[in-house]
Parts: C-alpha cells; structure tokens; sequence
C-alpha cells in the first residue's frame, strides 16, 4: 500500500496500490490526518429524507447541523487549493407537496460559519430516474418526477485547484460541420447582446467546454461489483451513484499523484475511479458489510466466487486485506 494513503494506527479494511478503505466514522478518521493533505473530498452522503432509510440518512431538522460536523474536519484536511464536492438529493416537506430547503441551507451554513466558498453549483440531471415521490407525481399527479440533484462544489480559497479543459465535452454535430468548413456556417460579428463573437470561435479545442448541468444516467446493470453482491449473495449498496460523476469532478480538480477522498464511501465508486485515474485514494465507511462488498470493485471476471466470498468474509471479521494478492489484472472497469 502506498504510505501516503496510510492512517497512523489504524488498519484499513482492504488496500490497493494506490489507496485504502476504513470502516468506521470519517469524524474519527479525519482526524487521523494530516491538516492540509487532501486534494479532493468528493461524496454523497445520506440524504435528508422524511423516510429512514438502511444506510443512515438523517431527519431534515438535524441534518445540516450532522453534516457540518464533517464539513468543518474536511476544511481543515483541505489543502489551500483543494476542494470538498457534496451529491445531495432534494426532499419533500412532510405531508404535503412542498419542498424541503435543506439542501440550499447546507451551502449557506459551510460557507458563513465554516469559511468554504462556493465555487460553483452544479447539478446532476439522472433521465433514468424513477417518478418519485410516490404520493405527488404517480398516485395524486400534483408534482413533476424528481430528477435533478444539486452538487455543491466547494473550496477553500477563491482560487481552487481546476482544469476544465480536462473535462471537455464533445462537440456538437453543428459545430463539428462549423470546424470542418466555417465560413459555410459562420460569420464574425457582434450580437444582439453585444457579445463581439470573432474569429476565434471557430477553433478546435478538442472539445465543447461543458456545462453546469451534468446529465448522467444512474443505470449500472452489470459490472464487478454488482457481480460480486450476486455470486456471494450479499446486498448491493441501495445509493450508488454513478462513476462519471466522481470521475468529472476528479479529472476536473485533481491531477495524477493527488489524494482523493470519499467520507461516505459506500459502495466506493469514487476509490475505483481515483484508482483507474491514477489518483491516491480513501475511503471511509461506517457500515463494514457495505465496505466488504466494495471491494469486488478491485477485483476482476478472473477472481473466482470462492476469492469473493473469501474477501467478503474475512473484511467482516475486522482482517485487513491486501487486494494486490488478488488482482489478477489491473484494468478496472466502471461497467
């Protein structure tokens, strides 16, 4: 295990060559480390919905009070350029078809009483997100389907670490006919608005730059891990989200060699993605069930049942897993 992903005194549940997973609460594992250490926080931590669900999630009238205690200890672990991106899903109020402003309260509270700045807010658009909730958009048809979360990103200074040309778009259809022959599909010259459009519109730069508007499907089918949860018929972590998300804000934030961490890791998709972007990584877990199963995520179609199971039992016996002993390849896939 690479020594600039090790917790002093603390065994991790399993390790990579680039990184390392813990199980147990991140207000205690932060403070294992080293103030101004990390380059990236990013995760999605419970949300605050009115219904508890088996991963842990908060009621609203507590929650940002909850996860202020760990955004302060993120602050601290930040480095001066270093950033802290936060998933959070929206919620109803109870009862009545009126939205909850829990989520909007978390960046007014990080960035008065902590010192956060926010540097940006991005949200991620899921088109395959089921109707929800239930009781206003299918039974009573009262409220549009649910289908965007907000994603806070974070820093420490006005001047975060970023890179957006790593993290280009493809370009349009329309713009790739204006690249291959411009003067056909465009012409210089100030807008309506006033905005003086010149020639340098026409470049190639590789790629569109893109928006705040993220639009990710959440639907993974296959893949190790979901894999792995059916072969030693355990349950697949109910929240996942999906790898282009940790991935944008990791390629975004971060170069190689950067120690990315997730404190509410779950199934630890952002670990797969720092590990396969060549990123330091960790990862901190509370539940050790959840923990134990995302390890299949470093594993491959080679690796047997009988390894899985093997892996899967001895991380919920509390041992300490060396996964480079069972690594028979080192392409990770997010499929």
């Amino acid at each position: 295990m690479n020594p600039n992903v090790y917790l002093q005194d603390i065994k991790p549940a399993y390790f990579t060559r680039k990184g390392a997973a813990y199980c147990g609460d991140s207000r205690e594992l932060l403070q294992k480390l080293p103030d101004s250490s990390v380059n990236l926080v990013v995760t999605s931590p419970p949300f605050a919905l009115q219904r508890k669900k088996e991963y842990g999630n908060k009621e609203q009238h507590e929650y940002v009070d909850w996860l202020s205690e760990f955004a302060a200890l993120v602050y601290k672990k930040l480095r001066d350029d270093g950033s802290f991106v936060v998933d959070l899903g929206g919620a109803y109020e109870k009862g009545v078809p009126v939205r909850s402003l829990y989520n909007y309260r978390v960046p007014i509270r990080f960035c008065d009483d902590i010192g956060f700045f926010l540097a940006e807010d991005f949200y991620w658009y899921n088109p395959s997100k089921l109707p929800s909730p239930i009781e206003w958009v299918n039974k009573r048809k009262l409220r549009a389907k649910d289908s965007v979360n907000t994603v806070w990103w974070f820093s420490k200074t006005e001047f975060p670490k970023a890179d957006v040309t790593k993290v280009l778009a493809p370009y349009s259809d329309r713009m790739k006919k204006l690249l291959e022959a411009p003067d056909k599909f465009y012409k210089p010259k100030v807008r309506p608005s006033g905005h003086d459009i010149g020639t340098a519109f026409a470049k190639d730069n590789g790629g569109a730059i893109p928006s705040n508007l993220l639009q990710i499907s959440n639907t993974e089918s296959n893949g190790q891990y979901l894999d792995g949860c059916k072969a030693v018929s355990v349950k697949q972590h109910p929240a996942r989200f999906p790898a282009k998300l940790p991935e944008f804000f990791i390629r975004f934030l971060t170069d190689p060699g950067d120690l990315v961490v997730d404190i509410f890791a779950g199934s630890n998709t952002t670990g797969q993605v720092a590990e396969a972007e060549n990123r330091l990584w960790l990862a901190f877990e509370e539940q050790p069930e959840y923990l134990a199963a995302s390890a299949f995520r470093f594993l491959t179609k080679e690796n047997t049942i009988d390894e899985m199971q093997e892996i899967y039992n001895l991380i919920c016996a509390g041992e300490s897993i060396d996964l480079n002993n069972y690594q028979k390849q080192t392409i990770l896939s997010f499929d």
